[in-house]
Formats: structure tokens, C-alpha cells, sequence
């Protein structure tokens, strides 16, 4: 994944190729020449909507801009992973599904929830990385929480509310325990009801649990800040769903079919 400075450096190169200043490049994207020389040193990563203006403006594909790849002069041939660029987004407000994210906590506690390492932060990342895998590979959605960026991570905002609701029911007790250092974790009292998921869900939410749940709360945290929804968001903005068709390895979960074979 291409570090912001990295991504700075290419995209200064690509700005002084064209012969442009801070504040016309500014113009292109909508914003200030502050955010634009930010940018450009690495102190701040462009947000996905930047990232593909400036993609659409300098006739390359996102994927070759956000490569580590030094070149982009090239135009290449681009795949069904690189969306058009649109100003409205297919979903703005994820559709809520309370009692379906109730089901679904329950499946990991059931599954994962007495390993050690998970506790509240790696099960955060897990239901975001379901949610965002799901969305990528079936363009559905499966829990659809609305996901904030904070400073350990994606976070779902809907996360206390169902909690408490399920506390209040007794289908979970919630813990504190020491795995070397304090951590909040969940005790399942039941199991999952899964009438009410089907077969493509229960197969996202048993990869990701197989692909994510031995990691601690600091791997798990480090692995979804190189995410590109999660780095394409401000701090405390919401993470768009549709930002996960500009995902790269390792993180993409779809099969994507270059257009020139057909």
C-alpha cells in the first residue's frame, strides 16, 4: 500500500509536469492550497473523492495512482474495480438492520468470542471488515452499520445502543478481563438465531473470522488503517461503503475481470 508521502511525491511530480500551481491543482479538487501542499508532503492523505478527481484530471486510474508504482503516465486499460467517478453515491446512510447485527455478534462471540485476543476493539474491526467485504464482493448490504474513522480504527456508531439492548435482554454479559493488559470482552448467552442469514453472508462472516480473529487489538488496528475506506475518510467522518472498489491487495475480497478480455 503507497504511503502518504509516497503518494505526495507522485502526485507533486504529476502537478509540476503539467506546469500547475498549489492553488490552480487546489481548483481541480475543491479545496485550498493549504490541503493541496499537505498532500503533497505527506502530511495528510487525500480523501477518496480527491483521490479521484485527480485520477480523472491526470488521465490515469486510481489504482495506478495509489500504487507504488512511480510511473502514471501511462494510461492504461482500466477494470470493472475502478467505478465511474460520480458525484452521488449509491448509499449515503447505510441502511440500518439492528436485529441482524444482533444475530451476527452473537455468530462471533459463539465462534471466536473466548479466544484471549478478542476483545471489544479486534470484534469493532471484525464487524467492519463483514460489513465492508460483503458490500465489496455482493455490492449488498449485510449488517450495513455506519462506520465512523477514529484513531484505533473504523468504528460502528450503532455498537453501544445494540449493546446495551442485548445486555438489557440477556443475550450477552459484558466482562472485563487481563490479556496482558485490560480489555472489554462479551459473553454470549445464547446461541445466534441464523434463519435470517444466508448462505453468501454466513460464508463473508466465516472468512473474515478465519482471516482476522488470532490477531490483537494492535495488529488488527494497523491492518485496518491501510484499508483505502478507512484512509480515504477524515477523523470522525463516515467511512463510505463505496470506497472498498478502490481497495487493494491484500484486502480486496473480489474477483475483478479486466474489460480487454472481453
Amino acid at each position: 500500500m503507497i504511503k502518504p508521502e509516497e503518494l505526495g511525491k507522485k502526485i507533486r511530480r504529476l502537478r509540476e509536469d503539467r506546469k500547475l500551481s498549489q492553488a490552480e491543482l487546489a481548483k481541480v479538487i475543491g479545496t485550498s492550497r493549504e490541503i493541496v501542499s499537505n498532500i503533497e508532503t505527506g502530511a495528510r492523505m487525500p480523501k477518496l473523492s480527491e483521490i479521484s478527481k485527480l485520477a480523472s484530471f491526470f488521465y490515469c486510474s486510481i489504482d495506478d495512482l495509489i500504487s507504488e508504482e512511480e510511473s502514471v503516465e501511462i494510461i492504461v486499460k482500466k477494470s470493472k474495480k475502478a467505478k465511474p467517478e460520480k458525484e452521488t453515491l449509491r448509499i449515503n446512510v447505510p441502511q440500518k438492520n439492528l436485529s441482524k447485527f444482533k444475530e451476527v455478534f452473537l455468530y462471533i462471540l459463539n465462534e471466536v468470542g473466548a479466544k484471549p485476543n478478542i476483545g471489544e476493539s479486534v470484534l469493532l474491526k471484525m464487524l467492519y471488515f463483514i460489513d465492508f467485504d460483503y458490500y465489496e464482493e455482493h455490492e449488498e448490504q449485510l449488517i450495513g452499520a455506519t462506520y465512523i474513522r477514529n484513531k484505533y480504527g473504523p468504528t460502528p456508531i450503532e455498537f453501544i445502543k445494540v449493546i446495551d439492548e442485548m445486555i438489557d435482554a440477556e443475550d450477552l454479559e459484558k466482562v472485563k478481563s487481563r490479556h496482558y493488559y485490560e480489555q472489554t470482552k462479551y459473553l454470549p448467552l445464547r446461541k445466534a438465531d441464523l434463519s435470517n442469514l444466508s448462505a453468501n453472508e454466513l460464508n463473508t462472516i466465516n472468512k473474515v473470522l478465519e482471516r482476522l480473529s488470532d490477531m490483537n487489538a494492535t495488529q488488527i488496528a494497523e491492518y485496518s488503517h491501510n484499508d483505502i475506506p478507512w484512509l480515504a475518510t477524515d477523523d470522525k467522518e463516515k467511512i463510505n461503503y463505496e470506497a472498498v472498489f478502490y481497495r487493494t491487495p491484500p484486502y480486496s475480497v473480489r474477483q475483478y475481470i479486466e474489460e480487454d478480455q472481453y
